[in-house]
């Protein structure tokens, strides 16, 4: 198999109260294999199952490639990507915000990080059925924006429109297998909760290496 299921970096209990084990147990060994089984079953008859790179650089070329693929990749190479990105994105024991370069330039875009946090809760409640809310650092001017995905689809797939594209910062799964055995149909409760679990140095991290990317390429 070309791609396979990451192990989390934390225990499927260790960001309770917040999120329940059941659910990351669940979401990770049944709906996360899910979409790396359909993956490694879509890509069967293309170039990429001889592939010898790294996984993770072939997620993320396939990502910038995924409109020259079938529906099929799209859904399930999405799916992979996105959950292990959000894996990455959580911790059990959190910081409250960035204090940063990032939290400066949240500050900057929206005003306050308050406000920051009121835009990306929005439209994470307000994606009409199952999809993503992303913050993404812009390739074209490198000011920080907030949109929201269907299915799974995230700002790499240069598919989207030109509003959707960018380099993912930080991604909320509102897939209700993501929260519904806690959380039910309150979408809201679990965003809320959400808050209490984003790794910010890792964010921050994301945040510093989009911006080298930037660099480079204005440099080139």
């Amino acid at each position: 198999m070309v791609f396979t299921l990451p192990n989390l970096p934390y225990a499927y209990d260790a960001l309770e109260p917040h999120i329940d084990a059941r659910t990351m147990a669940i979401h990770h060994t049944k709906h996360h294999q899910a979409y790396v089984h359909g993956l490694n079953q879509a890509i069967a008859e293309t170039p990429i199952a001889s592939e010898t790179k790294p996984e993770a650089v072939l997620l993320d070329t396939l990502m910038h490639a995924i409109g020259s693929y079938s529906m099929s990749v799209r859904n399930n190479a999405g799916g992979h990507f996105n959950h292990s990105f959000f894996w990455e994105s959580l911790a059990p024991a959190a910081s409250r915000q960035p204090n940063g370069p990032l939290g400066k330039a949240l500050e900057h875009t929206f005003g306050s990080f308050d406000a920051f946090k009121q835009v990306f809760t929005t439209a994470a409640a307000t994606r009409f059925g199952s999809g993503w809310a992303w913050l993404s650092l812009v390739p074209t001017d490198g000011c920080l924006r907030i949109t929201s995905t269907a299915n799974q689809d995230n700002p790499c797939m240069t598919i989207l429109p030109l509003e959707a594209q960018g380099i993912p910062l930080l991604g909320l799964d509102v897939w209700e297998h993501a929260y519904y055995l806690l959380y039910q149909n309150s979408r809201l409760d679990y965003i809320t909760a959400f808050w209490n679990l984003i790794h910010w140095e890792r964010i921050e991290h994301r945040f510093a290496q989009a911006n080298k990317v930037l660099a480079e390429r204005k440099g080139g």
